[in-house]
């Protein structure tokens, strides 16, 4: 009987590898969206066959240090560190990008952080429908108010 080995990756279910197959014959940047238990990450990045390359990338540990009060992992989280890594990405040249999610399904924090990508300038071909409504990006929803406009002007005038 033959023994068939199994990619980890695959097993631990972290790679989805027909999608990132396709996506590598694509040729296009890709953004990735993590989010935790306490944050959440967005990640620009370049493919290739020896591995990717990060082209930018945020966190929301840097909202803190703007004034931020709430949650990380909130929408409103997830839109502003998708707008840092957009405007990272504007500067370091990248135009165009797609969404890739890997084995993760799409929720509506990771739509919040691809809005913000779009919003902050880099074309993502992405559905105006699938994001969240503006009064839950803004925060209208929760009980700390954080001022959005203020943290994005902080991080327009900080990522050129």
């Amino acid at each position: 009987m033959a023994y068939s080995k199994i990619l980890r990756r695959l097993r631990e279910e972290k790679t989805n590898y027909k999608k990132r197959g396709t996506m590598l014959m694509g040729k296009r940047d890709f953004i990735t969206v993590n989010i935790t238990n306490e944050n959440t990450q967005v990640q620009v990045l370049k493919p290739g066959m020896t591995g990717d390359k990060v082209i930018a990338s945020a966190h929301s540990r840097y909202l803190v240090d703007k004034g931020w009060k709430g949650s990380r992992k909130s929408v409103p989280a997830a839109y502003l560190t998708g707008y840092l890594a957009g405007k990272k990405a504007i500067g370091n040249g990248a135009k165009n990008a797609i969404l890739y999610t890997g084995t993760r399904k799409y929720t509506q924090r990771m739509a919040a952080a691809l809005k913000g990508v779009v919003d902050a300038g880099v074309q993502v071909p992405a559905d105006s429908e699938t994001f969240p409504p503006e009064e839950r990006i803004n925060g209208e929803h929760l009980k700390v108010k954080n001022d959005i406009s203020k943290i994005k002007s902080a991080i327009d005038t900080e990522v050129k």
